[in-house]
């Protein structure tokens, strides 16, 4: 493929619905995502993208019942327990993006650990936005900046970028959304500007292989113009 994307996000959504319509608990479909999400990642990385990021877990999602999010936070525990090897037997990085407060003691740990153990893996990277909102990301790197008493003429917008979470990861080629809706829901603001986007009108669960292949050849065919 002659146009490959460097960074592509996935907004994770329609887990609880594949599982509502099938007259499953949350969480059945939360387990069918994460299936999904390693076939999704593997595929993406195979294809030659350098940056895969996932919406896994926004500022918002705390607003769910305690019961689903313990669920979801054991779900992630489970995954970086059983699934790290994944990531360290094929030089892959693994980092996440977003405020660790709230967060378990047990959760943060783990995501510790699996950022210490690929750290220096030279690979793809995976990005996990786990506790993660695009607004909260901004505000945290303009507090950093007034916090360094930079003058506001010496703020621009390279500044600005040079603060956010994982500095060094470059905006978003592409951003997709599953689930048929059709909106950003406060992910990647500042690395959105000029990403095109594509929405999926299939869960999350759902997804394939094949899909990540249709999804880099509608890519490959569109013009980015960045505003020009």
């Amino acid at each position: 493929m002659a146009n490959v994307p460097t960074h592509i996000g996935y907004i994770v959504d329609g887990n609880r619905r594949w599982a509502s319509a099938r007259g499953e608990p949350a969480y059945k479909g939360h387990i069918a995502g994460y299936k999904a999400l390693k076939e999704v990642i593997q595929q993406t990385i195979d294809a030659g993208v350098r940056y895969t990021s996932l919406y896994v877990f926004s500022t918002e999602n705390w607003k769910r019942s305690s019961e689903e999010v313990d669920k979801l936070m054991g779900l992630l525990l489970t995954g970086l327990g059983q699934d790290l090897h994944i990531f360290t037997e094929n030089n892959i990085r693994i980092r996440f993006l977003g405020s660790k407060k709230g967060l378990s003691k047990a959760v943060v740990a783990a995501m510790s650990k699996a950022e210490a153990e690929t750290c220096s893996f030279t690979g793809a990277e995976v990005l996990l936005c786990l506790n993660y909102g695009g607004q909260q990301e901004i505000v945290e790197a303009v507090k950093r900046i007034v916090d360094k008493a930079i003058a506001s003429d010496a703020i621009d917008e390279a500044m600005i970028a040079s603060e956010l979470y994982a500095p060094d990861v470059p905006p978003c080629d592409l951003i997709v959304r599953t689930s048929g809706e059709q909106r950003l829901s406060n992910f990647m603001l500042w690395r959105s500007a000029y990403s095109e986007l594509l929405f999926v009108d299939k869960n999350w669960p759902e997804m394939t292989k094949q899909d990540v292949t249709d999804i880099l050849e509608e890519y490959n065919n569109r013009a980015r113009r960045f505003g020009g």
